[in-house]
């Protein structure tokens, strides 16, 4: 659907088909009201998603503000492979830990996929506003996840994981002022990945060895054009190491996935 479609059903409640369907629409006065707002909040540049408090992921819908970054389609890459990877696991019960969880997106979608295994799901982010939205959307899913306000791995314990998933931010610092206008809606603490927009996959491989399991996986996101920086780093890890990578719909390298060995 184009933006004018969704904007629409969602003021009408309705299905797509229904808007061709029916010659005329009687809008009543806070319908119009909110129409009015709404197309010009979106000339101003505010994404669609924000203006309406919900997006899609996965198949499931998230409410959203300005607190958390807004879910993109090449992150459903990064949950259909951890989906694939807990399916391989033989492991009667696992622990998942996911890393920046924002609006809690991915690990939502992970819990509510894998109800039927003895999984326990924990999400950590530095802000605690994203947490609050998090907390909402596990609430509507009505799955457990264990949320805590923390920068990355502060208070878990060592050795506690089977599987390490992230979308962590990548955007180098200098860059962020050059993104669509769009962007700029979204909390800078979701997309500021330092100077070069790597001092979080710098932080997340040094430390994850320490917090995965023997055999244990990380699978993070990387941005365009990063996969050759960020296999450097791996060089200095002897006991972790990159098994795949997954291209997006673009054919851009967009999730890598790495094992802990011994």
């Amino acid at each position: 659907m184009n933006e004018i479609e969704i904007l629409f059903t969602e003021i009408l409640g309705c299905p797509r088909h229904q808007l061709y369907l029916r010659r005329e629409f009687n809008l009543t006065p806070l319908q119009k009201e909110f129409f009015v707002s709404a197309l010009k909040r979106r000339i101003l540049g505010e994404p669609l998603q924000y203006i309406l408090g919900k997006t899609e992921f996965m198949g499931l819908e998230f409410k959203l503000n300005q607190d958390v970054f807004i879910p993109r389609p090449e992150t459903e890459i990064l949950v259909e492979y951890t989906l694939g990877l807990i399916a391989r696991l033989e492991k009667r019960s696992l622990s998942i830990l996911d890393l920046c969880t924002g609006s809690g997106c991915i690990a939502i979608s992970l819990a509510k996929y894998t109800s039927d295994r003895n999984i326990i799901f924990y999400a950590t982010d530095l802000s605690k506003k994203a947490l609050e939205v998090a907390k909402v959307n596990a609430d509507i899913h009505r799955v457990k996840i264990n949320f805590l306000n923390a920068d990355l791995f502060n208070g878990m314990k060592q050795n506690s994981f089977d599987i390490i998933i992230s979308n962590p931010p990548y955007i180098p610092s200098d860059q962020i002022d050059k993104l669509p206008k769009e962007i700029s809606y979204e909390p800078a603490i979701a997309l500021d990945g330092g100077r070069d927009g790597l001092e979080f996959f710098r932080r997340i491989i040094k430390s994850v060895p320490f917090y995965l399991k023997e055999d244990g996986f990380l699978v993070m996101e990387i941005g365009f054009g990063q996969l050759g920086s960020i296999k450097n780093i791996f060089k200095n890890i002897k006991n972790l190491r990159i098994i795949d990578c997954v291209k997006d719909y673009s054919n851009i390298e967009r999730v890598i996935v790495a094992k802990k060995y011994g």
